[in-house]
């Protein structure tokens, strides 16, 4: 039997945790599903941002714009795609347990960081990356970068940190379920 921490503050999963309750099978599949995605989403966001970082640092503008391609072109294929699997799994999860995501604070409080993280994407990164990528183009065969690129690279870190943090408080808020 694994630890009994996850299923102590959720009485309505427990039954789910011996594989004795008829629907185990649906609430694993949205369990694999929800993890799959955490782990494509925050691996991501992660990742991404350590070789932005690094291609940024080396000052060659085709490092420095292929990586920005390449932020575009994963935060489109593994966010997206890992919050998809992460939001099915985490309402299947719910239906499947008979929690009520309105009145069940720990699920409450991961809708809403989710949602912060996704207005912060929506309202800040994603415009700044799109306007970044834009400057790539003009330098991706070499040459100067202009100013510009690194004003908006400045509010790309600010803000992807604290888009970075949010999801974490996130992981903490699922696991520890305060």
């Amino acid at each position: 039997m694994g630890s009994p921490l996850p299923f102590t503050t959720c009485p309505q999963a427990a039954r789910f945790r011996d594989g004795h309750e008829e629907g185990v099978t649906a609430y694993s599949v949205f369990k694999a599903l929800h993890l799959f995605g955490v782990i494509v989403f925050l691996g991501n966001i992660i990742v991404t941002a350590l070789w932005k970082v690094l291609a940024d640092r080396s000052g060659d503008a085709r490092v420095i714009a292929f990586a920005q391609r390449l932020v575009t072109v994963t935060d489109f294929v593994f966010t997206a795609g890992g919050v998809t699997f992460l939001v099915i799994g985490a309402y299947g999860m719910i239906a499947v347990a008979g929690l009520d995501p309105m009145h069940t604070t720990w699920p409450l409080w991961g809708q809403g960081l989710l949602i912060a993280s996704g207005i912060i994407w929506v309202v800040a990164l994603i415009p700044t990356q799109i306007a970044q990528a834009r400057l790539a183009r003009g330098f991706a065969g070499g040459g100067q970068i202009p100013e510009r690129y690194w004003q908006l690279n400045r509010r790309w870190l600010v803000w992807g940190i604290i888009a970075t943090l949010v999801p974490l408080g996130n992981l903490y808020v699922m696991v520890f379920k305060p």
